[in-house]
């Protein structure tokens, strides 16, 4: 009699129950399933059919340059102070270099070594004049570039995600771009403006050795900065004077919240506890002096700084609303962007487009699906329908692996299902027919049914290895539609080994316990 392992039973037994136990919400309504646990999900649906909106986002990749080569430029002024050198001419120069001159030629041999060793990555020359200038490369710049853009993928990501978007998709596009779809968002400009701040938020102490209307007309003592303010329309000045100096970045924020202080809204921020303690040496050292709190260039408030704040913590006030605060505190917990983000092309994707999208490939899928089982049914008889038996089995499986690794269904992966369905029968044709040529050679039921299981198998993997190969390659260098075609196809491949040679195997050896034929129907 043919044997079949009672483990092999109850593992298909156990992968068809999970199959289904994890393919139930896929067939559930949406507001059925919004009231089940996170972890019992049907399968996300990707924009081109849930609907939604489609940005496509470019990093300023001159400001990534810029801020690079500013940040040499005080790196140098801070060395040649502190060396006591006479210097003229620092600033930046292009796109890739930084320089200085020292006319002192005593000087400029003293601190000659110091400067060799500022930046490795630059390119040290010196030249007539006591002229030094430090050019960075190319492969530099672009090595950069590349730390920018991946830093402002996980940002935008954080931001997204604090909406609480629902499996939203953010990936790089090219050298400089960012792609983000958001399933089931219709009205794109709440999130355009999030996502288009910096959100660079620093705190500087505001320069009390002139006034607003003398920075004006021109008069900004050196190392200070002029600067807008957002509070005018509260009676508060339209500039203030601060000072460069950085007391305390954005970067040691831990936590910001929105929050209300006498009826108003503000937004009360934590620091870690390095920014904690330079928050109180500030705030120690610099009592009864304003300090501005400055966010993308602007100051949004230059409070009075009464007394030492220790706690390592303060609130921002301003002229916020209540989403302004909230859309505030969002920003510093998400973290600051290294370079602004430019809106290149923005689409939205209606819900009645995604809604044909989806009875689009559910007939295509439909009429595949028909054609397969009558195909298998009119050539293999019985065997064929235990083969359908299995196909359906195996449409299960995949939508629970869907489901259960967070894939999103997109229109290309619907396409991958379907091509899925014609390859998940390929497996069963190979042995339907192998088991044809054994009946031939004068075998019986039971060894043909064996044999043609055991040689065939060889065949079957060796198909789908280098089936899934291409898969894999579609899924690493592609995007997009093309990541969702492959990520389906693969996992179809996967599930349809399962179904065609364990499934139909069970089926096939119950089927013969049963009936006991004396040939095989084929």
């Amino acid at each position: 009699m043919l044997q079949f392992p009672k483990w092999k039973i109850a593992l298909v037994l156990l992968v068809a129950l999970w199959g289904g136990i994890w393919a139930t919400p896929n067939l559930l309504s949406r507001d059925t399933t919004d009231q089940m646990p996170s972890w019992w999900q049907p399968v996300s649906l990707g924009l081109d059919l849930q609907g939604g909106s489609y940005l496509l986002l470019e990093v300023d990749t001159a400001y990534v340059k810029r801020e690079h080569l500013s940040a040499m430029v005080e790196t140098l002024r801070a060395t040649l102070r502190k060396e006591k050198v006479r210097y003229s001419e620092l600033g930046i120069s292009g796109l890739d270099s930084v320089k200085v001159r020292i006319s002192d030629e005593a000087e400029r041999e003293r601190v000659r070594p110091e400067l060799r060793k500022l930046d490795p990555e630059a390119q040290f020359e010196a030249g007539e004049g006591g002229l030094f200038t430090f050019t960075y490369p190319t492969p530099v710049m672009a090595k950069r570039i590349n730390q920018a853009v991946d830093q402002s993928i996980g940002i935008v990501r954080r931001r997204v995600d604090e909406l609480g978007t629902r499996e939203p998709s953010i990936q790089r596009q090219g050298v400089d771009r960012i792609i983000v779809q958001l399933p089931g968002v219709k009205n794109p400009e709440h999130i355009k403006s999030l996502l288009g701040k910096t959100a660079k938020l620093t705190f500087h102490l505001v320069d009390d050795t002139t006034t607003p209307d003398e920075a004006v007309r021109g008069r900004v003592p050196s190392g200070s900065m002029l600067l807008p303010s957002v509070e005018q329309e509260r009676g508060m000045p339209s500039h203030y004077v601060v000072k460069k100096r950085v007391e305390v970045g954005g970067d040691m924020l831990t936590d910001a919240q929105p929050t209300f202080r006498d009826g108003r809204p503000v937004v009360s921020f934590r620091f870690s506890v390095a920014g904690g303690k330079r928050f109180a040496d500030t705030t120690s050292a610099a009592s009864g002096k304003l300090l501005a709190i400055v966010l993308d260039d602007k100051v949004i408030s230059a409070p009075r700084i009464n007394e030492p704040i220790l706690g390592g913590a303060g609130e921002i006030s301003g002229s916020f609303s209540v989403q302004g605060a909230q859309d505030l505190a969002l920003l510093l917990r998400a973290g600051a962007l290294p370079a602004p983000l430019v809106v290149l092309e923005e689409r939205t994707v209606g819900p009645d487009l995604g809604a044909d999208s989806i009875q689009a490939g559910a007939v295509a899928s439909g009429v595949g699906l028909l054609l397969v089982v009558v195909f298998m049914v009119v050539i293999y008889g019985t065997l064929g329908a235990l083969a359908n038996v299995a196909l359906v089995l195996n449409l299960v499986i995949l939508l629970a692996l869907m489901s259960v690794l967070g894939a999103t269904l997109t229109l290309p992966g619907i396409a991958g299902i379907v091509l899925t369905m014609g390859m998940a029968v390929d497996a069963n044709v190979l042995i339907y027919e192998r088991m044809r040529e054994e009946q031939r050679s004068g075998r019986s039921i039971i060894s043909t049914i064996q044999v043609s299981f055991e040689r065939a198998f060889g065949t079957i993997l060796d198909a789908n290895l280098t089936t899934l190969a291409a898969a894999a390659l579609l899924f690493q260098f592609g995007s997009g539609p093309v990541r969702g075609f492959a990520v389906t196809l693969s996992l179809g491949l996967l599930t349809s080994m399962f179904t065609a040679i364990m499934v139909t195997r069970l089926m096939v050896a119950t089927w013969v316990r049963l009936r006991r034929p004396k040939t095989l129907p084929l």
